[in-house]
Parts: C-alpha cells; structure tokens; sequence
C-alpha cells in the first residue's frame, strides 16, 4: 500500500482479525513502513506501530449517517438516570467534579493500565 492510504478494520496481531478503526465512517492513516512494522496514525490521534503482514481494508466504513445520535445533557435527567441530574429548575451539577453517567470522574481519569506489555507499540499517546 503506499503512504498515507486510507485504512480500517486492522488487524492488532496476526490472525486475530480486525480489531482496530471498525466504527461507522472511521478511518487510520499509512504514515510510514520503515522495517518490520509499518506505522500508521489512528482515530483517536495515536500514531501506533503494526505488523506488515497483518491485515487491513482499504477505505472507509461505510453508513456514516448512521453515527448521528441524539446526545441528552446529564443535567437535565432524572437524578436515578445521571449524577448530574435532579434539582429544581437549572440547578448546578452539584459535585465537586463533573462525573459520567456511571459516576466515575468524567475529567482527567486515565483508563489503560500501566506498563502494558504493548507500550512500546506506541510512539505517540492519544491527542485531545
């Protein structure tokens, strides 16, 4: 394939199958195939390192629109719905940090575990 090819549905380990940039109308990048690995730029803004042999479908997925969800505001739920939610009129959230629909701290929580045998498959971290 050659450089800055359009890709989705990659494979992360030979024979697993596709495991990465499967959603609806996402897409990863080709950036470079220096060597073994070739390195390609994901979704989420992580440039990653990926077998050459392992798989991968030229383009994108199709059915975008189908991506297009109505997104309702925490705070004007029910309070059994959503920490943020409950109160009389346009009340405050209510907590000292804004939290997600589960009550986990919705703002700077990392989520991947620490030395994860793959982080040396990961040259640059994900870009907000």
């Amino acid at each position: 394939m050659p450089l800055g090819t359009v890709i989705h549905n990659i494979e992360i380990t030979l024979g697993r199958g596709g495991q990465l940039a499967r959603a609806v109308g996402v897409i990863a990048k080709l950036i470079a195939k220096e060597g073994k690995p070739a390195t390609l730029k994901l979704p989420s803004g992580e440039v990653r390192l990926i077998s050459k042999n392992c798989s991968a479908t030229v383009g994108q997925v199709g059915n975008v629109g189908v991506n297009q969800k109505i997104l309702v505001r925490g705070v004007v739920t029910n309070p059994i719905d959503h920490p943020h939610g409950g109160g009389e009129g346009r009340a405050p959230i209510g907590r000292k940090k804004p939290a997600t629909p589960w009550g986990y701290p919705a703002l700077g929580r990392r989520s991947r575990k620490r030395n994860k045998y793959s982080d040396n498959l990961i040259l640059c971290r994900q870009s907000k």
